[in-house]
């Protein structure tokens, strides 16, 4: 199985995320990520989705979507030609003899910490998912309290818009 993210740009309506994730499960895709949100227009919303499936499913899926009123364009983006990241908010348990090593992995990863109290310390990191992933492995060698994730937000790199238009 391959791990795919496309970019869905939508009518910006009430309901059409329901219509477009339902899509996703009448295929029998497991949604891995998912983002939404106003584009720079409040017309359209652009939903971003990461899953993993078979090539000639995700073209059948792609081709269903385009189906959808609401659906305006969709692009699947490749890794080597977007700009992708991610947000973390992770909250540690502030343990005196594990918080010097705690603070030292945060500032390897260049997280900030944004809460600091005597029980926790909550850090925050935007990074690719697989940074992500690396340092929530590093944390798990203490107490994870709580964890944050959004899914991957993604653009691609030029002057190339989902559109394919340069001014709105």
């Amino acid at each position: 199985m391959e791990r795919y993210t496309v970019a869905v740009l939508v009518k910006n309506q009430s309901g059409v995320l329901n219509k477009v994730t339902s899509m996703f499960r009448r295929r029998q895709f497991n949604i891995s990520s998912l983002t939404v949100s106003e584009t720079e227009s409040n017309e359209f919303s652009r939903i971003t989705v990461t899953f993993d499936g078979e090539d000639c499913k995700k073209e059948q899926l792609i081709d269903q979507l385009y189906k959808l009123p609401d659906v305006c364009f969709i692009r699947e983006l490749q890794s080597a030609d977007t700009v992708s990241a991610e947000l973390l908010l992770i909250k540690m348990q502030n343990d005196a003899e594990a918080r010097g090593d705690i603070i030292a992995a945060a500032d390897a990863f260049e997280a900030k910490t944004v809460d600091y109290s005597r029980e926790s310390m909550v850090f925050q990191l935007t990074a690719d998912s697989r940074r992500i992933d690396e340092f929530i492995n590093l944390m798990r060698d203490y107490t994870i309290l709580e964890i944050c994730r959004t899914g991957i937000v993604s653009l691609e790199k030029g002057g190339s818009t989902i559109r394919k238009v340069t001014n709105l």
